[in-house]
């Protein structure tokens, strides 16, 4: 398929995203990817507000109910869902919508990732052995690459971590092996991007009625569910609207409370998505829901 197109549509949570893509994708012929860091996890369902069958109108959709909860993944877990969604687009003569509030996996694609070396067995284990020690780790690594170590912060045992994986890997250091082997962006070509833009006050009523509707079907009982079958340890758990419920129900406070908590914590979030969009994509088309519905369906 000569013609593929693409197109992205971003926003904070709660912003509309997934009914415009819907409605889009039917419009255009077009499967939908979703770039959501908690959809992604099979089972998660209430709490990630994943489009059901219905919401999802037809449309194939890729990124969603993909890992288990306590299956581990990273930026390129989404670089790899890219690649193939793109392929099973052209293999289908269909278009493709990015949807999603995680634009920083956005920001991945067009931007690329470095090539991560393979890890031997044994050295993950001397990783995971190493690591009980993060901040000595960390002092490690400043000596050896103290200009790369600098854009970590102490306390970041993630990218410690990765840092310390190449180091051991390949014996260089990350500063080193980055430039050696730079990003490789997976969207070559010029990618429209429209985002969804609320006035404040307004989204926040929006975040508050989600909440409510989130606990009136269920959303206590799933992470009741998800605690009993995957325990508390893995990442996804420590999602909003999974850890506040989770103190709700070792007694911290009631229900009442636990809706304005998982409601204030997601306006939050909200706001940190709607500062990363503006200062990290300036080729952008903003503006209300309606306003891009008519713009995207002419």
């Amino acid at each position: 398929m000569n013609d593929f197109r693409q197109l992205a549509i971003i926003g904070s949570t709660a912003s509309g995203k997934t009914a415009l893509a819907v409605k889009l994708a039917q419009s255009i012929n077009a499967y939908v990817l979703s770039l959501d860091s908690l959809a992604i996890y099979k089972e998660i369902d209430i709490v990630s507000a994943k489009p059901t069958d219905e919401e999802r109108g037809g449309v194939r959709h890729f990124g969603i109910d993909v890992l288990y909860p306590n299956e581990p993944f990273d930026v390129t877990t989404f670089a790899r869902l890219y690649n193939t969604t793109a392929q099973q687009c052209r293999t289908d003569a269909k278009n493709l919508v990015i949807v999603g509030g995680t634009s920083f996996y956005l920001k991945i694609l067009l931007e690329g990732i470095s090539e991560i070396p393979s890890i031997h067995p044994e050295t993950e284990q001397e990783i995971t052995h190493l690591m009980k020690q993060p901040g000595k780790i960390y002092d490690m690594l400043y000596r050896l690459d103290p200009t790369y170590m600098d854009h970590i912060k102490p306390g970041d045992t993630y990218r410690i971590q990765k840092a310390l994986e190449i180091y051991l890997a390949t014996g260089d250091t990350p500063g080193s092996y980055f430039r050696t082997h730079p990003p490789q962006p997976m969207i070559n070509e010029p990618l429209p991007i429209y985002e969804i833009d609320w006035e404040r006050s307004v989204l926040r009523e929006r975040i508050r009625l989600r909440t409510r509707a989130m606990l009136n079907s269920g959303l206590i009982d799933e992470i009741i569910m998800l605690e009993k079958k995957y325990t508390r340890a893995p990442n996804s758990m420590k999602a909003i609207g999974i850890k506040e419920t989770l103190a709700y129900l070792d007694g911290a406070y009631g229900r009442n409370t636990l809706q304005e908590k998982i409601a204030t914590n997601t306006a939050r979030l909200a706001k940190r998505q709607n500062t990363f969009n503006r200062s990290q994509f300036k080729e952008v088309v903003r503006a209300d829901i309606k306003t891009l519905e008519k713009m995207l369906m002419m």
